[in-house]
């Protein structure tokens, strides 16, 4: 069975059912269901990442990087848009009571601003809560911002639809399950680590991205992030563009692990959008092979008879 950051009708919901039909159990933070994992209630549980918007999800990054080992196997990107959702029969212009989550509310406030200047806007614990509250007949709230399948599952009309002032607005979502071998390359992969740096002095990050620069691997995300341990004290999460069997990022992975502190491997997966990495000359698996070759027969010339 497989296991999400609920509750049910939320966008983790929602990149859910993009892939998988069948039951799956809800659970109301990220922790919990990375937990879940951890003590084999699931076998994986899908969790938000990052957001175009707003930047790495924290409580994901950090749970991740600390605690009984996991791995991420696959990625999953969603569109982020919010509908007006209200009860069947109600008209727009009756609408004066508006609720929905906060990092909703902040992506459609212009909207709101706009269309409904004479609502007053409620923030709550979720947009599935929100159009859950919305369907109760006795609730003095008329409309929720929320997602399609909120507004869907309890059975509201879709008043407004795509209503948020960033229409490319992107989540990403990760399939979190226990450590093992990573799916197989596919030409177009991502790997996340955690890095920590084995002390801080000056010039500790640029030694690190160097790792990366001179083989080639291209970083699309970086965050520090405070490992709790005190103050000033960070380890970095890192995306590349690559898979940890690619040539590249094998000998980036043990040029890290000489200079720098803990390297934490979590994963190394298909990219969901399928874009493939540009690899410069001299950086693709047939060009570490033919130096590796051109070494040994340098070293040992026998072998060239």
């Amino acid at each position: 069975m497989l296991g999400y950051l609920g509750p049910e009708g939320t966008f983790t919901h929602q990149a859910l059912l993009s892939f998988h039909r069948e039951e799956a159990r809800p659970y109301s933070s990220v922790i919990q269901a990375l937990d879940a994992v951890r003590n084999r209630e699931v076998e994986s549980v899908l969790v938000p990442l990052e957001n175009s918007m707003e930047g790495g999800v924290s409580a994901t990054l950090d749970n991740l990087a600390s605690g009984q080992r996991l791995m991420i196997t696959r990625e999953v990107l969603l569109d982020v848009q919010f509908d007006l959702c209200v009860r069947p029969g109600t008209k727009f212009d009756d609408i004066r009571h508006v609720i929905t989550h906060p990092h909703a509310a902040a992506q459609t406030r212009n909207w709101i601003a706009q269309n409904l200047p004479k609502a007053d806007l409620t923030e709550g614990g979720s947009t599935a809560a929100a159009a859950k509250e919305v369907s109760n007949p006795d609730s003095k709230y008329d409309a929720a911002v929320c997602a399609a399948v909120a507004g869907d599952l309890y059975g509201l009309d879709h008043i407004a639809r795509n209503i948020a002032d960033n229409p490319g607005a992107v989540t990403r979502f990760v399939l979190v399950g226990l450590p093992g071998r990573p799916p197989a390359p596919t030409g177009s992969d991502k790997t996340t680590l955690a890095v920590h740096l084995r002390e801080d002095q000056p010039g500790a990050l640029l030694e690190m991205l160097q790792q990366f620069a001179m083989r080639g691997v291209n970083l699309c995300r970086i965050e520090s992030r405070p490992t709790k341990e005190g103050l000033g004290s960070y380890y970095f999460s890192i995306d590349v563009e690559a898979h940890i069997l690619d040539a590249r990022m094998r000998e980036t992975a043990k040029g890290l692990h000489r200079i720098m502190g803990e390297i934490i491997f979590l994963g190394s997966y298909p990219r969901a959008d399928h874009v493939r990495p540009k690899i410069g000359r001299g950086f693709s698996d047939k060009d570490f092979k033919a130096a590796k070759n051109w070494f040994i027969e340098l070293v040992n010339p026998e072998e060239r008879r």
